[in-house]
């Protein structure tokens, strides 16, 4: 054990005691949690003076400029447009891919397909 490189020997680490452990717990859930629902509490008061959508209104631009309407898209909406406009083999194709192949079909039509 004399000769031995105090680099290479592991180190023997000790324990926490348990009471510690579940203090470091409660600090958590105090520090974190509570915040968490003081501010969700806080979030659904201002929401229940509202009235209408809690979305901000689509602007003009959203709904001339087909690639944000195509943007705003899930995959779902995109391949329902992509069976509308009766593009084949949408199927396998990715978000972009579906994306860029519905741009060149809607401005073939000149903008008319959304």
């Amino acid at each position: 054990m004399a000769n031995e490189d105090p680099a290479t020997t592991s180190r023997q680490l000790h324990p926490l005691p348990r009471g510690l452990v579940e203090l470091y717990g409660l600090l958590a859930v105090l520090f974190v949690l509570v915040p968490e629902w003081m501010a969700d509490g806080a979030l659904a008061g201002l929401r229940s003076g509202r009235r209408g959508s809690e979305l901000p209104m689509t602007t003009m631009a959203w709904q001339r400029v087909p690639e944000l309407r195509l943007a705003s898209m899930n995959l779902r909406e995109l391949r329902a447009l992509a069976a509308e406009l009766r593009l084949w083999g949408y199927g396998g194709l990715n978000r972009d891919q579906l994306s860029r192949r519905l741009l060149r079909r809607i401005k073939a039509r000149r903008g008319k397909a959304l």
